[in-house]
């Protein structure tokens, strides 16, 4: 099945510390970059983050986002450094012996000293389960984004394979009459000049004139370009540079056919493959 690296995937999910939510979105690149932005409190789970996509994604430029909304009831603990106000306390003291009344120990600044109220530490495995979890909800929505958006561009180039196919099976049936006419346009021009001309001769000339413009070959590596390509969309793997090269081979036969084309039928037909494969390449350039 073939995958599109375009896609977007938006999961989400309530947890005791709030509700999670993850969203994956995806665009064509030509190798893997992953773009990840975590919350603060699961920075440590990066590295696992980044492989599970990795693992789900070989090729494409992927924005993925998580953030944590903390519930609105919930209530942050908070510790006291007991050692650390101690000291300040003490410290106070010391001071309000010496300037006497003006020296008054104030209980809300001691607690505002940078250190001495900090939030106690969470159990973050909980949420980091749910994260992972939660993530491999958002892959599976991602996936099935590109297998779709896959899907569709599969359709169009299949169909425009089969357009190539038919193009060059015409080209091929005209070959027999464009080489009729070219022998006959040669046999006028020799008797307009009045010349006499050994047969024999004539039959060589004929025949070094139809090799050079002879495209059969470039006609039947065209077919079996195509067929390569649609064996290709019906493969369930990364196939995105393989048909890139496969387009660049289909080109390369249309061009040759264009160079050779001795007929403006034919040169028609080059320029329709042409369009055609231009559009398949344009497309391809989606594909994983």
């Amino acid at each position: 099945m073939l995958r599109s690296m375009t896609g977007f995937a938006r999961v989400e999910r309530t947890t005791a510390a709030g509700v999670l939510a993850w969203e994956l979105r995806g665009v064509n690149h030509r190798y893997l970059e992953v773009s990840l932005r975590l919350p603060e409190e699961l920075r440590a789970l990066e590295g696992a983050f980044r492989r599970a996509i990795g693992a789900a994604a070989r090729r494409g430029k992927v924005d993925a986002a998580l953030w944590l909304r903390p519930a609105p009831a919930a209530s942050r603990d908070l510790a006291v450094d007991e050692a650390l106000l101690d000291r300040l306390i003490e410290g106070a003291q010391a001071v309000q012996r010496r300037l006497g009344a003006a020296g008054r120990i104030d209980a809300a600044d001691l607690l505002r000293w940078p250190g001495v109220v900090r939030e106690a530490e969470r159990d973050l495995a909980p949420l980091a389960e749910a994260a992972e979890a939660l993530l491999g909800d958002a892959l599976g929505a991602f996936a099935a984004s590109r297998a779709n958006e896959g899907e569709r561009i599969a359709e169009m180039l299949a169909t425009r394979a089969r357009a190539v196919q038919r193009i060059a099976r015409q080209v091929v049936a005209r070959l027999p009459d464009v080489q009729a006419r070219i022998r006959s346009k040669l046999g006028e021009r020799i008797a307009a000049l009045g010349a006499e001309v050994n047969p024999e001769r004539f039959e060589q000339e004929v025949a070094l004139l139809l090799q050079k413009m002879d495209a059969a070959e470039e006609l039947d590596r065209l077919q079996s370009h195509v067929e390569e390509m649609l064996n290709a969309l019906a493969a369930d793997e990364a196939v995105g540079r393989k048909l890139d090269f496969l387009m660049q081979e289909l080109n390369r036969e249309a061009n040759t056919l264009s160079s050779k084309s001795q007929d403006i039928e034919t040169t028609r037909a080059a320029v329709e493959l042409k369009v055609l494969i231009e559009q398949m390449r344009e497309q391809i350039q989606n594909v994983e």
